[in-house]
């Protein structure tokens, strides 16, 4: 059996001007939560973790971003037990990599209807109401942090 490698990318996809910064933020179809979230996934095989990062935007938004890099922010999540069969046994816990991609784009996201139901341009302080996870919430007040300091 082939495993899943015990990573994952999280992208927060920004729009910025000199008035404001905007996340966007996906929400989940009922039957994978329900919430909202930034753009997240695993890497594939031997896939390096950027190139994850720029697919997974590309596939659950259809942007190409002006540029993308990976934070120094990251953190670990326990493998939920539904899961645990796509990971070597003595493997419980993976990591989530954070990203920020600037998208330039004025189209509008395209999103798979399997994975979410909408989408939304948010201020910072939006986002964080509408995140439901602390981790991603602290993911984005790292991000948020960093885009100010620029």
């Amino acid at each position: 059996m082939k495993y899943r490698a015990p990573i994952q990318v999280l992208v927060y996809p920004f729009k910025q001007s000199e008035e404001k910064i905007e996340f966007l933020l996906l929400k989940r179809t009922e039957e994978r939560g329900g919430f909202w979230q930034g753009v997240t996934g695993h890497t594939e095989r031997s896939e390096k973790i950027i190139d994850g990062a720029k697919r997974e935007l590309l596939e659950e938004t259809s942007f190409i971003p002006k540029f993308i890099f990976q934070s120094e922010y990251s953190y670990t999540i326990a493998i939920r037990e539904e899961m645990k069969n796509q990971f070597p046994p003595d493997i419980t816990e993976l990591i989530e990599y954070v990203f920020l991609a600037r998208i330039d784009q004025e189209d509008d996201p395209t999103i798979d209807p399997v994975e979410h139901v909408e989408w939304k341009w948010c201020s910072y302080e939006e986002a964080l109401e509408l995140l439901k996870w602390e981790e991603n919430k602290k993911a984005l007040e790292y991000c948020n942090n960093l885009l100010r300091e620029l």
